[in-house]
């Protein structure tokens, strides 16, 4: 597998990192008040409701990250915040299994019934001569409930739903999507590009078309929304193959 390139998204403006390490990112991003009261009881480690976040080592400063650059300073809200440090246990949603820091998640999604039988029905939808398409480039995206908000109490009953939802973009954007994992205020996405669009377009796509249907078809069970709202603007994503 070639090296891990990681990339955070505000808006239009990307900010690239060569490494996976957290550590490099930019300090030019003013600290809200509200972080730096949270930072004091906690420490580096992946997200303690996510087992993709535990399993993948996935830093959860990540996450705050992408809150604090899709918001005003003076405007700041987040609803992870944890001013105790906590102890909590694995999710209930058990479909990944892997030690911590391991690309394992991603072999098990790539050898599930699911992503074969979604990606056959993806590449149907997206060309018809199947010999023009060529997808080739494999990305690992992440992006925020907006403030962080636990919008999916449920994420185990509300993962086909939400998995429909994104999947459904695939057309639109001629592209092979899959949901990977859903986190209480947070999902992981998996992407198969040609290369054709700029991914930072084909995610704020995916977004857009995703929240829109989520809140139509099932509102009832997606608490929190921010009105017509429902992903921050903000988003992660690397390479993984």
């Amino acid at each position: 597998m070639p090296p891990v390139k990681r990339l955070l998204s505000h808006f239009f403006h990307p900010i690239r990192f060569e490494n996976s390490n957290i550590e490099n990112m930019p300090t030019s991003i003013e600290i809200p008040k509200k972080c730096h009261e949270c930072r004091k009881y906690s420490i580096s480690m992946p997200h303690g409701q996510c087992t993709f976040c535990q399993t993948l080592a996935f830093q959860e400063r990540i996450l705050c990250d992408l809150n604090r650059r899709a918001q005003p300073l003076e405007k700041f809200e987040c609803f992870a915040f944890t001013p105790t440090l906590k102890l909590v246990g694995p999710s209930m949603q058990d479909e990944l299994h892997a030690s911590n820091g391991s690309t394992q998640p991603f072999q098990n999604f790539f050898e599930s019934d699911r992503f074969k039988y979604q990606r056959a029905l993806a590449v149907q939808k997206i060309k018809n001569d199947l010999d023009a398409v060529f997808i080739d480039i494999r990305y690992h995206l992440a992006w925020n409930v907006v403030h962080r908000r636990s919008s999916f109490p449920d994420p185990q009953n509300a993962f086909k739903m939400v998995n429909d939802a994104v999947f459904d973009s695939s057309s639109s954007v001629d592209s092979f999507v899959s949901l990977l994992w859903l986190a209480p205020d947070h999902v992981h996405v998996y992407l198969e590009s040609d290369g054709g669009k700029p991914v930072e377009n084909i995610a704020q796509e995916i977004k857009r078309l995703s929240e829109s249907s989520i809140l139509v078809r099932a509102s009832e069970i997606v608490l929190n929304a921010v009105g017509d709202e429902l992903w921050d603007k903000a988003y992660f994503v690397e390479t993984i193959g």
